[in-house]
């Protein structure tokens, strides 16, 4: 102590003057971070929060566009549903309405609290649909409750509606609010979340024409958030009309004789000269009015569980051994190449050696030139080609005649098929050819696989003489100024034929139809037909004694290539019949279908379904393609 004062401890009060200045240095950062935090970083945020304190501009959906058949005839179009939404903003205790909405309305609370929760990103202001097309029941529940239920809105808004249910479902596909990998990608600029979009078929592929665009409705809103009044609106803008290619009625046609003959499968008719699409099937299907309003989880999982693939489109997707409708390759590649001419004959006694093995024909032909070989799938005549061509020249021919390449048609998720060739199976195996494997493809088996759709492209090139046309299903569109129509894709390329494969060619399908083929069941009285019939098979009788008992239908696939009339093609196309065992089961499909085209060429009423209500076993030899 010094003078009656008590010393002092400097070391001590200066340490405690350096930490008192770190923590006001401390304090002054955080303020100074969380002040930039407020005025850079969340700058947009907060001007929109204190633009919007006073003015909304709320989204007004546009309704998609119509889309009509070749006739005019609408397929798809608008209905309006009534939504039930819920504002944030507007809600002071989320938790309990949430609790009382699905109480009133009778659906699972968790539901609701899952469609907030993915949207929680969104402004607080912006509606949030909670339940879609709800009934008038749900309605009045709602409004009698309104009091208790501050931020709950019932929204009227166009929602998409497929008159003809599942018929063409595939074709005209399905429509879903955008995902989070959508808004990712580069193309969905203006486009937000709940936003509705095509996810499939035509829809997706003309999203852009057929969305249209939302309006805006600006509105003065109170310090609670409540709207007082509107001061200004923009009308929505439908989306432009599409007219498709399809006909109606031979799609209805192709789909009944389906239903008719109780298979599976899928089929493709074309107009062979313009590649326009008249019916595109793939069976069983979906209704794309299930995912309108939005798909729930247990019509989903039921869509993809089924052992059926419904959501599968087997015309573009599927992927099968070509069987016997294969032999057109191999008979115009023989007689392109130089290896065969119209009369090469082949001596069939129930098959042939090649290569130190015996393969099998389905029976004996005897002495069989090129068009006959062609009307009896004579298996013997085309192993003998399939010697004399090498993997590559085959391969040239059926590449240009469609097999193996995407088609091209203005359709997503098509797949491609498979066509060796020695660069193919050193590329991928690391192996050379080998002149045996070439045997079992020369008659449609073996490493080739194709699609419907591409099999439809074959069967097109073939019955116009060498022309491979693109498959297209938009003819025209309507912006509002009158019906523009679409230019028809050029030709992908001209295989250049000569007149003599032509007419061998056709020769040959003609007699597979209208003498002993085994295509005599797509026959017309006066409308010369040409066809084609073909079994894939599932699985090599190897494959079946390998796998033994199974629940697998291993049955064979049934196909027939058809088109009609000879001198002139007017149509073309292809049926595949899933576990039909034999293609001349398809051909009565394909049949109906023509049949309904001539008599709408012709202004008649249309044919009654001639088929049974279950195909016939084999009736004869004749009959019966080769496996």
């Amino acid at each position: 102590m010094q003078n009656g004062f008590p010393s002092v401890d400097h070391r001590k009060t200066r340490r405690l003057l350096a930490l008192f200045q770190v923590v006001i240095a401390l304090v002054f950062a955080v303020l100074l971070v969380t002040f930039w935090n407020f005025q850079v970083g969340q700058h947009t945020r907060f001007l929109e929060m204190a633009e919007n304190n006073h003015q909304r501009t709320l989204a007004l959906r546009a309704p998609r566009g119509v889309v009509f058949d070749r006739a005019g005839r609408v397929l798809v179009e608008n209905r309006y549903s009534l939504n039930i939404s819920l504002v944030r903003e507007q809600v002071e205790d989320l938790d309990r309405s949430i609790r009382l909405l699905a109480l009133v309305t009778g659906i699972d609370e968790q539901a609701v609290r899952d469609v907030v929760d993915r949207h929680r990103t969104a402004p607080a202001y912006r509606p949030i649909v909670i339940i879609r097309d709800v009934s008038l029941a749900q309605v009045a529940s709602v409004t009698a409750r309104k009091l208790e239920l501050p931020g709950v809105v019932v929204e009227q808004i166009p929602t998409r509606y497929y008159p003809t249910g599942t018929l063409a479902a595939h074709s005209f596909g399905y429509v879903g609010e955008i995902t989070d990998t959508q808004l990712a990608e580069t193309n969905s600029e203006g486009l937000r979340t709940g936003t509705i979009v095509g996810q499939s078929g035509v829809e997706q592929s003309y999203n852009n024409l057929l969305m249209g665009a939302d309006g805006t409705r600006h509105v003065v809103v109170n310090s609670v958030g409540r709207e007082i009044e509107t001061i200004g609106e923009a009308v929505p803008v439908e989306g432009q009309q599409i007219q498709l290619t399809l006909d109606y009625d031979l799609q209805k046609a192709t789909e009944d004789a389906f239903a008719l003959a109780g298979y599976a499968g899928a089929a493709v008719v074309l107009d062979p000269k313009s590649g326009d699409v008249l019916s595109l099937v793939s069976l069983p299907a979906y209704n794309p009015n299930a995912f309108a309003l939005g798909i729930d989880h247990n019509t989903w999982n039921n869509l993809n569980t089924n052992k059926l693939n419904p959501l599968q489109n087997r015309a573009l997707q599927g992927r099968y051994s070509p069987g016997s409708t294969f032999k057109l390759v191999m008979a115009v590649a023989a007689l392109e190449e130089g290896v065969a001419d119209p009369d090469f004959k082949v001596n069939c006694r129930g098959g042939g050696s090649f290569y130190g093995r015996f393969f099998r024909c389905h029976t004996t032909h005897g002495i069989v030139a090129m068009d006959e070989a062609i009307e009896k799938s004579c298996n013997t005549y085309f192993y003998t080609l399939g010697s004399l061509l090498d993997i590559d020249q085959i391969n040239k021919w059926a590449t240009a005649f469609g097999l193996g390449e995407l088609s091209g048609i203005d359709l997503p998720h098509e797949v491609q098929g498979l066509m060796p060739s020695t660069a193919w199976k050193q590329e991928r195996h690391g192996e050379r050819w080998y002149p045996g494997e070439t045997i079992s493809v020369s008659i449609g088996q073996g490493q080739v696989s194709v699609t419907p759709i591409s099999l439809a492209v074959m069967m097109a090139t073939a019955a116009n003489g060498g022309t491979r046309v693109t498959p297209r299903l938009l003819k025209a569109v309507n912006d509002g100024s009158g019906w523009i129509p679409v230019p028809v894709t050029p030709p992908r390329s001209v295989a250049g034929l000569q007149p003599e494969t032509v007419d061998t060619l056709h020769r040959g399908l003609w007699m597979v139809v209208n003498r002993e083929g085994t295509g005599r069941r797509g026959r017309i009285l006066g409308r010369d037909v040409m066809g084609k019939t073909g079994t894939a098979q599932v699985i090599s009788l190897r494959g079946r004694e390998a796998v033994g008992e199974t629940d697998l239908d291993l049955r064979d696939h049934g196909w027939f290539v058809f088109a009609a009339p000879k001198d002139d093609p007017q149509i073309a196309g292809v049926v595949f019949a899933e576990h039909a065992e034999h293609g001349y089961l398809a051909a009565p499909v394909a049949r109906h279908v023509m049949e309904t085209y001539f008599a709408k060429q012709e202004g008649r009423l249309l044919p009654t379904l001639p088929l049974p209500s279950r195909p016939p076993e084999i009736v004869s030899v004749a009959e019966v393609d080769n496996p």
